[in-house]
């Protein structure tokens, strides 16, 4: 299910690349670029931060839906499918964090 919603998400946001600007919230933040995509993603990144420092369950669940959104419009833009990012923590599943970390540090 929680993939599902994911990959349903991920459709809309490809939807939206051909969608009026003055119509739709995604495809205005298209029409503004990358730089504009990316400030929104630090603003629910920030935003999710203080609500897990002194939120509520709630808060935390919303700020989290709102950060996960605006990557699956930063994915959509870049043209990068949310099955990529799936597979990639499907590679990482199992291994340590500490253990993925140094291999990527070595590359």
């Amino acid at each position: 299910m929680s993939a599902d919603i994911i990959n349903e998400l991920y459709r809309i946001c490809e939807e939206r690349k051909t969608a009026d600007p003055h119509a739709s919230y995604v495809a205005g933040l298209y029409a503004k670029g990358t730089d504009h995509i990316l400030k929104k993603i630090g603003e629910e990144a920030t935003e999710l931060v203080i609500s897990g420092k002194a939120g509520s369950r709630d808060e935390i669940i919303h700020e989290t839906a709102d950060l996960w959104f605006h990557s699956l419009v930063l994915l959509a833009y870049k043209g990068i499918d949310s099955d990529s990012v799936m597979s990639e923590l499907k590679r990482r599943f199992g291994q340590s964090g500490l253990e993925e970390k140094a291999l990527r540090q070595q590359q």
